[in-house]
């Protein structure tokens, strides 16, 4: 009965809002606060609650897993990241306490615990939108993901110091966790492609990390990170996060859906929401200005600062810990931030390119090392986005023309450099790349990025800057590549029948001897 009611009610929710533009987990959040308000007529079991807030704790600790295994470690200890996460977290205090403390009958204690609760910024969310537009790796996804670990130790931190516990003495042997690494590397290689590789990712983030650290009075989400970040440099991470997807998205329904069975709001929780969302815009302009203090492009800060700009599961978990009885108030703040955060995300790319004359006022004059400028050079190919079909394509021209790469992966970037790959690091989609681009001699571009929407951006930016050049990209379906083409674009192949095409080709040719 419980599995039937919420299924049905998150995919029937979820389809509804998707039917209107929206993202599902809107749809799973309004599917929460409906179970709640109907729970009682259809006679749900009283265990229906704990048992949603476990599967959602499941989807929690696989996401962090996730995300650890696309994890550069050395990336958190970035000025932007340690700056821009400690800065916030301390000026969102600053700006909520008094809101808090003067609108609403509450001690100074009860205050601070709210404003230190709404200081934090989702990573679960953030980590969905960014993962879905396959934007973790990008510069901005980067400083995004290491500004929420950093809020996130800061939870851990207000938590322990808050419930008066303290990690056990045995916490002290998860420094010692790296020596582990060879003896995880040589599991996953022995794990094969199928079952046990799945097993392997859930034994790890559930098991080993997620209930080996509380056993240590660690968090539990910490564990699940530090795992998956052991094994990011394991040439078969990708695999092993893939393999974890759907189950992972599975369990994450879960999640929105106990944001809203936790319970239904009273007057006195919409007015506590209403007045949190009002302030939410102060949010992300801090995020804004404080990033660009730190010398991003106002692009990466703009977005960065969107996909930041959303209130915490965290904080409901911080909550559960020394405010319970504001536990449904900050759970329809939370919801209420999502639901205006998730459209927003999505648009994120359109919106800059709307804002960008007035953002970009606000940028200083130097830029940050992993956005500069870039001549290319004599080359006259330009792959824009090195994954298997930009290198292939690379492999193919690189012994008849000069060509030059670019990819928004620092990580891939980097690997491909080592190889000997003339790359470097770029976002297609960012306005101030497009302004200082000098094309040279460049007579070709090819668009081999994963997201369409870049190709279409990519497209148009080559063509309103004057570039007479041809222009190829490859796309999966046939409404992308009219997009694409409708952009500017001279030629697009559609990937998988371009291969199915390729395999027939070698049969002609070495079965029945027919070259092509």
């Amino acid at each position: 009965m419980l599995e039937a009611v919420w299924i049905g009610f998150a995919f029937s929710l979820g389809l509804l809002v998707r039917l209107i533009g929206l993202p599902p987990l809107i749809g799973y959040l309004l599917a929460g606060f409906v179970i709640s308000a109907t729970a009682s007529d259809m006679s749900l079991p009283a265990e229906g609650p704990s048992i949603i807030h476990h599967v959602a704790h499941l989807g929690v600790l696989l996401l962090l897993f996730t995300v650890g295994l696309k994890l550069n470690v050395r990336s958190l200890a970035k000025a932007e990241v340690l700056g821009g996460g400690t800065l916030h977290f301390g000026l969102s205090i600053l700006l909520t306490l008094p809101a808090v403390l003067f609108i609403f009958d509450v001690s100074w204690y009860q205050a601070l615990m709210l404003a230190i609760a709404l200081a934090f910024s989702s990573t679960v969310l953030a980590a969905k939108v960014l993962e879905s537009k396959r934007e973790l790796r990008a510069f901005h996804g980067r400083v995004a993901i290491g500004i929420l670990i950093v809020q996130d130790l800061l939870a851990l931190l207000v938590m322990s110091v808050a419930s008066g516990t303290v990690p056990s003495p045995w916490a002290l042997l998860v420094f010692g966790l790296p020596l582990l690494r060879p003896v995880l590397y040589k599991l996953l290689d022995a794990s094969g492609h199928e079952d046990l590789l799945i097993l392997f990712g859930l034994l790890l983030a559930l098991v080993v990390g997620g209930q080996g650290f509380e056993l240590v009075g660690l968090s539990s989400e910490l564990g699940a990170l530090v795992f998956g970040a052991m094994l990011a440099k394991h040439p078969r991470a990708g695999e092993l996060s893939k393999s974890l997807w759907s189950i992972k998205e599975f369990f994450l329904v879960g999640f929105f859906l106990q944001i809203g069975i936790d319970g239904l709001p009273d007057a006195n929780a919409w007015l506590f929401a209403g007045v949190m969302t009002l302030i939410l815009p102060l949010k992300a302009v801090l995020f804004f200005l404080l990033l660009i203090l730190f010398k991003l492009r106002a692009r990466s800060a703009f977005l960065a600062s969107l996909s930041l700009t959303n209130y915490s599961e965290f904080g409901l978990i911080v909550a559960s810990v020394v405010l319970p009885e504001w536990l449904v108030p900050l759970a329809l703040t939370v919801a209420i931030s999502f639901v205006i955060s998730a459209p927003l995300n999505r648009l994120a790319h359109p919106l800059y390119e709307r804002l960008c004359n007035r953002l970009l006022k606000f940028e200083r004059n130097i830029h940050h090392p992993d956005e500069q400028p870039v001549s290319l050079g004599d080359a006259d190919v330009l792959i824009m986005g090195m994954g298997r079909t930009g290198t292939s394509a690379y492999n193919y021209l690189k012994a008849s023309r000069k060509i030059i790469a670019m990819d928004s992966d620092p990580a891939k970037v980097s690997d491909h450099q080592r190889q000997g790959i003339n790359i470097f690091y770029a976002d297609a989609e960012d306005q101030v790349f497009w302004q200082g681009l000098d094309y040279g001699k460049v007579e070709a571009v090819i668009l081999s990025m994963n997201d369409v929407e870049a190709k279409v951006i990519a497209a148009k930016k080559l063509r309103a800057s004057g570039f007479q050049g041809f222009i190829v990209s490859h796309s999966m379906h046939n409404d992308e590549a009219r997009d694409i083409i409708a952009a500017g674009a001279d030629q697009t192949y559609l990937t998988m029948s371009e291969a199915g095409v390729g395999i027939a080709e070698h049969v002609k040719q070495h079965c029945f001897g027919i070259k092509a």
